[in-house]
């Protein structure tokens, strides 16, 4: 089947006609004072559909904590629902909700995965500038058991180090390219306009 045939996970005609008519009615509620409408079970499932799907491109997929990632994104996506312009122009003159909370969804995941970088820095620090009396168990250890966890701990910390070089490392390889490639497009566009005057 090719891909312009596959049946799309979500319609974004119905669905963008769907958040436009809760957006309404929301505004309306608002202006009455009347209790505001819960988000239909339409839209919600669309915003998991949303979340999931993306969750399942290259960028995403290898992540451990993804189902928080979703979670996130169909969260931001329940909070954003009123913001939604209903007048917002796009090429076609139709509303396009899936693209608005397609991005929603995106930056939901980014910031979740800043989080969980946070959280594995604070892990990482603690094991390795913790004293190794920290991870002993017990007082009733045996010697041999101790020098055990000891080498461990060890072996450990030296591993946080080597990740931690590793990643300076392709940190400082990533910022040379970009800078090759900033210095590519400032000389390519500046031209010394020798060839025409000459």
């Amino acid at each position: 089947m090719k891909p312009s045939e596959k049946p799309h996970y979500v319609n974004n005609k119905e669905f963008s006609w769907a958040v436009v008519d809760y957006v309404k009615s929301v505004n309306e509620a608002e202006d009455s004072g009347s209790t505001i409408p819960k988000v239909p079970d339409y839209i919600a499932m669309c915003f998991m559909k949303i979340a999931e799907g993306l969750s399942h491109k290259a960028n995403f997929i290898r992540y451990t904590y993804r189902d928080e990632m979703v979670m996130d994104a169909v969260e931001n996506c329940l909070k954003a629902i009123k913001n939604y312009n209903i007048h917002a122009s796009t090429r076609t003159g139709a509303p396009n909700a899936f693209a608005y909370f397609t991005q929603i969804s995106w930056y939901a995941f980014l910031r979740r995965i800043e989080k969980e970088k946070r959280q594995q820095d604070i892990k990482m620090k603690y094991i390795s500038q913790s004293p190794f009396e920290d991870f002993a168990i017990s007082d009733n250890v045996d010697e041999a058991s101790l020098a055990a966890a000891h080498q461990y701990v060890d072996s450990l910390r030296v591993k946080i180090d080597q990740v931690k070089d590793r990643d300076a490392y392709y940190d400082n390889i990533e910022k040379e390219e970009k800078k090759k490639k900033k210095r590519a497009r400032t000389s390519s566009t500046d031209s010394d306009l020798t060839e025409i005057l000459s």
